[in-house]
C-alpha cells in the first residue's frame, strides 16, 4: 500500500490537511473542482520561477481566498506589491468573481519541501547538469537541515541514453506505511531535448506524536525537525564544554606526570 498510494493523500485527516477548503453541493461541486484546477495550473505557469510549493484555495460566502506557499515571496509580490495586484485582476477574469484575495506565505526551509527540491533538481537537469550530482546535492542539503530521510527516483532517458530507465537514490529512513510519519511528496517533470524525465521526491521530517492543526496554512511553533536539530546542537555544545573542563595533559605523551619507566 505504501508504494501504491500517494503519501500526502494517505495522511489526509491524520497529520495533513486539505489544500482545498470549501463545501460543494451536487450541483456546483464539479464546477468548483474544475475552477480550482484552472487556478493552480494558471498560477504555476504564470509564476514559473517563483518557487511555489503549494496553492491553498478557500471559499467563504462568495469570497475566494488563494494562499501561495513560496520560497521566493519577493518575485510574486513584485515592486511595491504591483505584481500581486496584477495576478489578482487576472484571477478575477479567470474565475468571474469580484472578491478575490491573495495571501503569500514564505517557506523558511525550502530544503525540506519536496516540491521545491524536485523543481530544483528538474531545473538543474534541464541545464544539462549531471542528474546524479543534482540529486546528491539536494539530498545532502535536506539531511543537513534535519530531515530524517530522503528518497529521490528519476525515470526517463537519463543522461540522454537510448533506452529509458529508472534510478533511485535514498539516504536515511522513509517509512511510507507509518501514518504518523510526516512525509512530504512531490512528482515533477524535467523537459529536456531528448524527452521528459520524471522526478519523484519523498522527504521524511520525523514522527508526529502530538495532535496537529490540519489547516494547511497553519505556520506556528517550531517543527519537530527543528526541535530535534536544536537538541542535537545543545548536546554537542555540552559535550565540548565537558571536554574543556576535563583538561589535563596528554597521557600518551606522559602529560604532566613523571616518566614511569624511570
Amino acid at each position: 500500500m505504501g508504494q501504491k498510494a500517494n503519501p500526502i493523500g494517505n495522511r489526509l485527516g491524520i497529520i495533513r490537511g486539505w489544500e482545498s477548503n470549501w463545501y460543494g453541493s451536487k450541483k456546483d461541486y464539479a464546477g468548483k473542482l474544475i475552477e480550482d484546477h484552472k487556478i493552480r495550473t494558471y498560477l504555476n505557469a504564470r509564476i514559473n520561477k517563483g518557487g511555489i510549493s503549494k496553492i491553498v484555495i478557500e471559499r467563504t460566502l462568495g469570497k475566494l481566498i488563494v494562499t501561495i506557499h513560496t520560497s521566493k515571496p519577493g518575485i510574486i509580490i513584485g515592486k511595491g506589491g504591483g505584481e500581486v495586484d496584477r495576478i489578482k485582476e487576472e484571477l478575477k477574469k479567470l474565475t468571474g468573481k469580484d472578491d478575490v484575495q491573495i495571501n503569500i506565505l514564505e517557506i523558511r526551509r525550502p530544503e525540506l519541501d519536496a516540491m521545491i527540491v524536485g523543481d530544483t533538481i528538474a531545473r538543474q537537469i534541464e541545464n544539462r547538469i549531471n542528474y546524479k550530482r543534482a540529486i546528491k546535492m539536494s539530498i545532502a542539503s535536506a539531511l543537513r537541515m534535519g530531515a530524517e530521510g530522503i528518497k529521490v527516483k528519476v525515470s526517463g532517458r537519463l543522461g540522454g541514453s537510448e533506452i529509458a530507465r529508472s534510478e533511485e537514490i535514498k539516504q536515511g529512513r522513509v517509512p511510507l506505511h507509518t501514518f504518523r510519519m510526516d512525509i512530504d511528496y512531490a512528482n515533477v517533470f524535467a523537459q529536456t531535448v531528448y524527452g521528459k524525465i520524471g522526478i519523484k521526491v519523498w522527504i521524511c521530517k520525523g514522527e508526529v506524536l502530538a495532535k496537529r492543526d490540519l489547516n494547511p496554512n497553519f505556520v506556528g511553533g517550531k517543527s519537530d525537525v527543528s526541535d530535534r536539530r536544536e537538541r542535537r546542537e545543545d548536546h554537542g555544545d555540552r559535550r565540548d564544554r565537558r571536554d574543556d573542563r576535563r583538561g589535563g595533559g596528554d597521557r600518551r605523551g606522559g602529560g604532566g606526570r613523571g616518566d614511569r619507566r624511570n
